[in-house]
Formats: C-alpha cells, sequence, structure tokens
C-alpha cells in the first residue's frame, strides 16, 4: 500500500507545482486570479466499515480554487481601459455567447463597438440620440461618432445691475447707432436651429424713476422694444418674467424664431451698471472629441462645441459562488450551475464595485509568496519520491527472503 500513498503524493505534489507555475506565469496578466490547489486524504471503505485505526492510503486533489481578492491598479493612457475597484465582473458578449472577465484592456473595433482582445464585446446600457438610456436587457456598447445636433437658443439668461443714479433720456430719441440715446448694452451669442452664430445685442434706456425700456437687435440689424423694466423703491425687480423677442434670420434656419430674456436677479442701485450673468441655452453641432467613463459607468462624450452628451452606461454582474465559474480561457469565465446565475446592476450598487478610467487592475499573484510555495512543493514531492524508494527497499529485501 505505500506505493499507492507516495504514488499519490507525486501526483498530489505535481498538481501543485502545476497550478503554481500557472500562477507565476500570469503575475503578469491583467485580471489574472491566482488559483491555490487544495487536497484531500483519501481512506479505503470495507465492508464491515473503517476501524479507528485505519491508515490512510493517499491524497488527492480536491480542487483548484480561484482567489477573486483585489489586485492592485495602476493607470494608463487608453480611456478605453477600465479597472473594477471592489466586486463583479465585466460582461462580456461573443457572437450571442455571454462570458465574464475582469480584465478592462478594452478598444475599438471597425464598427465602434468597444470589444476585448479577443474580440468580445462589452455589454451595458445603450443611449439614444438624446442621451437616453435603455436600462432594460444589457446590450454591447458603441460609441456614436455622429455629431452632435445643434440646438436653437430659447433662453437668455442675464442679470444685471442697472445704474440709478443716471438721468432720464425719452424714449422715442432711441437710435442704437448714437451712444447718447442709451445708457447701457450687452451682447450675447445666441444660434439658430442650423447651429449658425448670431449676436443679439441688447440696449437699455432709463425713461422714468425706476423704469427701463429694453431694446434688441440681431448682427446690427433693425431694434425692436422687447419691454420695460420696472423696479421697486427697494431697487428690486416687479415686472413679471421672462420678456420675449422675435429673431429674424437670412442663414436657411428656422425663421423667425422667438428668444426668452430672463433678467430675474436684475437690480437697480446706486452702483455702476454691470453684468453679473448672461447666457443661453443654444448651441452649434459639434464633433466627439473625446469620452470618459465615470465611477458609475456613465460613458460621457465631449464635444468640439463645449457640450457633453451620454453615451452609454457599462454595467457589471455578480455572482453569489464566483468559485462556481469555469475559466476558458482568455481572461474569461463562464456561468456554471455552481456559480448560480449573475445578478447584473450598475457600479457602486449593491455589493458591485466602481470603476475607474484609464487604470488596469493588475494579477492579484504575489510572486514572492508563489516562488515560496514552489520551494515547499518541490520539497513535498522529493518526500513522496523517497517514501516509495523506502517502500521499494523493504519489497527488495522480502523478495530476497531465502
Amino acid at each position: 500500500m505505500g506505493f499507492q500513498q507516495g504514488l499519490s503524493g507525486l501526483n498530489a505534489a505535481a498538481k501543485s507545482l502545476d497550478v503554481i507555475g500557472n500562477n507565476v506565469a500570469n503575475s503578469g496578466t491583467v485580471g489574472f486570479k491566482q488559483s491555490q490547489a487544495q487536497f484531500a486524504d483519501v481512506y479505503a471503505s470495507s465492508l464491515t466499515g473503517a476501524g479507528g485505526s485505519s491508515i490512510g492510503i493517499g491524497t488527492k486533489l480536491a480542487t483548484v480554487a480561484q482567489q477573486f481578492t483585489q489586485g492592485n491598479i495602476t493607470a494608463t493612457n487608453n480611456p478605453l481601459d477600465i479597472a473594477i475597484n471592489g466586486g463583479g465582473f465585466f460582461r462580456m458578449d461573443t457572437n450571442g455567447e455571454i462570458t465574464y472577465q475582469r480584465n478592462g484592456q478594452f478598444q475599438l473595433d471597425r464598427l465602434g463597438f468597444i470589444v476585448s482582445a479577443s474580440g468580445a464585446k462589452l455589454t451595458g446600457y445603450t443611449a439614444n440620440a438624446a442621451g437616453v438610456l435603455s436600462t432594460g436587457a444589457p446590450a454591447p456598447i458603441s460609441i456614436n461618432t455622429a455629431d452632435i445636433v445643434p440646438n436653437v437658443t430659447g433662453e437668455v439668461n442675464a442679470v444685471l445691475n442697472l445704474d440709478s443714479s443716471v438721468g432720464v433720456l425719452p424714449a422715442a430719441g432711441f437710435n442704437m447707432n448714437d451712444p447718447t440715446t442709451f445708457h447701457n448694452s450687452t451682447s450675447v451669442s445666441i444660434y439658430d436651429s442650423l447651429g449658425n452664430q448670431h449676436t443679439l445685442q441688447t440696449y437699455y434706456v432709463k425713461t422714468a424713476a425706476g423704469q427701463w425700456n429694453v431694446y434688441a437687435s440681431t448682427d446690427g440689424g433693425p431694434t425692436s422694444l422687447v419691454g420695460t423694466l420696472n423696479f421697486g423703491s427697494d431697487g428690486l425687480l416687479t415686472t413679471p418674467m421672462p420678456l420675449t423677442t422675435s429673431v429674424a434670420v437670412t442663414t436657411g434656419a428656422a425663421s423667425p424664431f422667438s428668444v426668452d430674456i430672463d433678467y430675474t436677479g436684475t437690480t437697480q442701485f446706486g452702483a455702476a451698471f454691470s453684468v453679473n450673468t448672461l447666457n443661453q441655452d443654444g448651441y452649434s453641432s459639434g464633433r466627439l472629441a473625446g469620452y470618459n467613463i465615470g465611477a458609475d459607468g456613465i460613458i460621457l462624450g465631449r464635444y468640439t462645441n463645449g457640450q457633453s452628451a451620454v453615451l452609454g452606461q457599462v454595467v457589471l454582474a455578480s455572482f453569489s459562488n464566483p468559485n462556481g465559474l469555469q475559466p476558458i480561457g482568455d481572461n474569461q469565465w463562464a456561468e456554471t450551475s455552481t456559480s448560480g446565475a449573475p445578478l447584473v446592476g450598475v457600479p457602486d450598487s449593491g455589493s458591485l464595485g466602481v470603476l475607474q478610467s484609464s487604470a488596469v487592475e493588475d494579477s492579484n499573484v504575489d510572486l514572492t509568496a508563489e516562488l515560496v510555495n514552489l520551494i515547499t512543493a518541490q520539497r513535498v514531492y522529493q518526500a513522496n519520491a523517497q517514501t516509495i524508494k523506502a517502500q521499494d527497499a523493504v519489497l527488495q529485501t522480502l523478495v530476497n527472503l531465502r
């Protein structure tokens, strides 16, 4: 029986060396999770049951368990490199076959899909042209590189202070080309439905105590009276907002279009004229200049017109028993009955970790510990070989009896 024990010990030591060697070989593989060979003793059974003095007949490999501990995170220069800090796996789609991985080294293919080195597509929630996510079933994520459509200006927000100490001017004498006929003016860029930029110039004329007429002109064209700003004795605005002006353009865009001018917060104090806020909600078309992935998996595109839009969201999957996943190579695992069904959700929800863009998760192999384990496994192999050698010597003694 000693030969069987020694042989099982040699097999076990060889399996341990194989596992350690695989760990060492993948110490530089992004997203790799080290494995550990776990063994169990073996006893022979008898018809009458085992006695208290039973001697085991060796050992066997019980399982090779992967250790899903967090690896170090290393920064990279690729915005599509993604590291998971915490639990979860990337959900990948290869022609309909769903797999899972921790390796976050991604790039774009020729169709704009985010793919791994093996060609598997990263899945998540896709977004429509308006940036609204479709949070149903996860699907392969593609980066839409189309230009963002222009947005016509609908509102201008203006917060001013008009000097209460200036004198009154006659309303009938206003002329935008004569600075003596108005007190102050401002200008802001607005956009038509085709994204063409125009300049909206507004003029302010004090016609009575606490009363200012507002005139508007687009691109130096004819002026029109937009409305009147009235202020109370405390210098605060009392006119209901907003005022509305009509803008006519000749660029082929929709014309005329209305622009609301909201002066909420504007004051009339005894101080010099000042512009505290002046902005509008329109913009021209823009090309995709770049994108980044947030901790919550949102892919946000940046455009040349200064706008941003949601392009999609990466999802993660977790399992009740990650050790039940089946390694299939290419840094991927497959679901099994032992692992349980995947629980899919957005990052930083439940037990799922957060994402870090322009970074990858290193292998969690402790190379120093593995080299020490390698020495130990080698000694175990040698010791089991000595067991066989000793049993052979005893058997040879028996054979030589006369």
